[in-house]
């Protein structure tokens, strides 16, 4: 049986762990399905990728590294990652998978210009995202989704198509062909998760001129943004 593989390219924070589990448990649960259909894929570990016919889709999940850093294990991913998209294999990446994804289709990647971005913030829809059959909903032009990040795609896949953007971010969607997708935001975390991620960064955003108190006070649960995931799954799976 081919599955939904859930490619894990991070760890979150240890304390949240304990309490939340990890990376790959909320995507998991926000997606909906029997865990039958999903296996968990870590490239770090060095073993083999699975071969595409096992792949029903592919979900990239965010990380604390950086694309920027050419680490290995995420140049390898890359490079897997571009085979399956061209092989027509539905693809999501979120995060650190958004930037993955750009940066093995020819796009950029590095810091974002406004610093890091915390808490929940209003996803603006493009025309052409009000009509992508992943992130459009009748008659809504945004929605809110959390965000945690530093670096961002500064500049688009050559063919890319621009989906949503934000006040921080201009590429907070895009997509490749019909069936390769990257969302910046997190839609698997909830208001809970992003409170701690922001706590976590705090001293940081204090460094770079950011108020933390009115982004925690501004965090909101994002129940559009979490729908993403369960219309990803229905994609792959039907």
């Amino acid at each position: 049986m081919k599955k939904l593989f859930l490619l894990k390219l991070g760890d979150t924070l240890p304390e949240l762990a304990k309490r939340r589990g990890d990376f790959e448990d909320w995507f998991i649960a926000a997606l909906g399905r029997n865990a039958d259909y999903l296996e968990v894929f870590d490239p770090r570990s060095g073993a083999e990728f699975p071969t595409l016919d096992r792949v029903a889709g592919l979900l990239l999940t965010g990380s604390h590294d950086m694309v920027t850093a050419h680490l290995a294990w995420s140049e390898r991913t890359a490079v897997w990652t571009r085979y399956a998209v061209q092989a027509g294999i539905p693809t999501l990446g979120v995060c650190y998978g958004h930037q993955l994804l750009a940066y093995a289709f020819g796009g950029e990647v590095g810091n974002n210009p406004n610093g890091t971005q915390e808490g929940t913030t209003t996803i603006r829809l493009t025309p052409e995202g009000r009509l992508d059959a992943l992130l459009s909903a009748p008659g809504q032009e945004e929605f809110q989704a959390q965000v945690s990040h530093t670096q961002s795609v500064l500049r688009l896949p050559p063919g890319a198509v621009r989906l949503a953007f934000d006040h921080w971010d201009a590429n907070q969607a895009f997509r490749i062909g019909e069936r390769a997708w990257g969302v910046q935001f997190h839609p698997e975390m909830d208001a809970d998760i992003a409170r701690a991620y922001l706590q976590a960064e705090r001293a940081g955003l204090l460094a770079q001129g950011q108020d933390p108190a009115r982004l925690l006070e501004a965090i909101r649960e994002t129940p559009h943004a979490a729908e993403i995931l369960r219309r990803f799954a229905q994609i792959v799976l039907g």
